[in-house]
């Protein structure tokens, strides 16, 4: 980071301008951030039978997930042991029994062990276990399948549980929305010509919410003084004495979740989970970002609303209850893409600057540059 020794306290400098533009730099997050770190990739319930796949990139790398015969969700790399054929080109399928390589007809179990090939039992030296699949770490937490490429992972427990815990105030906290539990009521998917890393520094402060989010502010007001009330610990906006739900003019929304107490009641809670998730909490709802960037200036955003599953099974219109966040996130974007315009203007060489409402977002700068070390020198 840099900046004039001789700043005013109340403004401390951003990263530079090639941090949110340069490739070498997004080269470097993808090893060492995407690649290293647990990164959220499906919700769990949409791989519920034997044979459900689905594929996913995750830094450089194409990701194949696959349920097993024993109801196991496993993870592997989507490259045939043989010549290095892409396995399944489809981002979402079923299978029946085995995975085949289109290329050679090698041909693997979904625990991922090389099963056939022509001529395999001519080839005694082979071991199939040692040809099978290469195996990549997962965890499913909160309804969703976590993936990890490092070798040794970090502790989910410290890193992804830790970052819920340290907004909650206690990462059972999080169990009052019973996420797991809770259904996909509507995704909708966003491509963004911004770098992600604008778009968690947009996600983590409030200063422009009054400028940019009517809709928000009306429903929770505290927003429109600047201050991103999700980095006090255990703090929930409130909702305006007239508003009656979460919606997007503040009329009712649904009832509120069995878990939900009145300490909880009639409040929105935001966390982040670097580097690529953000968890959105209401009485009656849960909004979940899973963020996939995609080059220097360019992220595809899955965002999901999620409902009790009765509501879902229902087919109750849950459109007034999306459209709130919906239109957050077009906001949101917009100003992020504007950013992106100008990130490699001599102007921004140097970076910008964080007035005191942003401030904590130089922890997030922190966490960055930690991981990224001396990759971009």
């Amino acid at each position: 980071m840099t900046g004039s020794t001789n700043s005013p306290a109340s403004l401390i400098a951003t990263l530079p301008g090639r941090y949110y533009a340069d490739r070498d730099v997004f080269a470097a997050e993808q090893e060492n951030i995407f690649e290293r770190l647990w990164f959220a990739v499906a919700r769990s319930a949409e791989l519920d039978r034997p044979g459900a796949l689905r594929t996913v990139d995750v830094g450089r790398e194409n990701v194949l997930l696959l349920r097993g015969h024993d109801g196991r969700l496993r993870a592997f790399l989507n490259v045939c042991r043989h010549r290095g054929a892409r396995l399944c080109t489809e981002t979402s399928g079923q299978v029946k029994r085995v995975v085949r390589c289109p290329y050679h007809a090698w041909t693997y179990g979904l625990d991922g062990k090389l099963v056939a090939a022509p001529n395999l039992a001519t080839m005694a030296d082979v071991n199939r276990d040692e040809y099978g699949l290469v195996s990549v770490h997962v965890r499913d937490w909160l309804g969703y399948t976590w993936v990890c490429l490092a070798d040794v992972p970090p502790s989910f427990e410290e890193t992804v549980v830790g970052a819920v815990a340290q907004r909650l105030g206690g990462a059972e906290q999080i169990d009052a929305w019973d996420i797991a539990s809770l259904t996909l009521g509507r995704r909708i998917t966003y491509d963004v010509k911004a770098n992600w890393k604008v778009i968690v520094e947009n996600f983590m402060e409030c200063y422009h919410c009054a400028a940019i989010h009517p809709e928000l502010v009306y429903v929770l007001p505290e927003f429109a003084n600047g201050y991103a009330a999700q980095y006090y610990v255990g703090h929930g906006a409130a909702f305006r004495d007239t508003v009656e739900g979460f919606t997007v003019d503040g009329r009712p929304g649904f009832d509120k979740l069995a878990g939900v107490d009145t300490e909880k009641d009639r409040r929105y809670y935001a966390i982040t989970v670097p580097p690529q998730v953000f968890i959105n909490l209401v009485p009656d709802h849960v909004i979940f970002h899973r963020m996939y960037p995609v080059a220097a200036d360019r992220t595809v955003i899955d965002c999901d609303w999620l409902y009790v599953e009765e509501l879902v099974a229902s087919g109750r219109d849950v459109s007034h209850s999306v459209e709130l966040f919906h239109r957050v996130n077009q906001q949101d974007f917009d100003a992020c893409e504007r950013c992106q315009l100008t990130m490699s203007s001599r102007a921004y060489a140097n970076g910008g600057v964080l007035v005191p409402a942003e401030h904590h977002i130089t922890s997030f700068h922190r966490w960055v540059t930690d991981h990224l070390g001396d990759s971009t020198d």
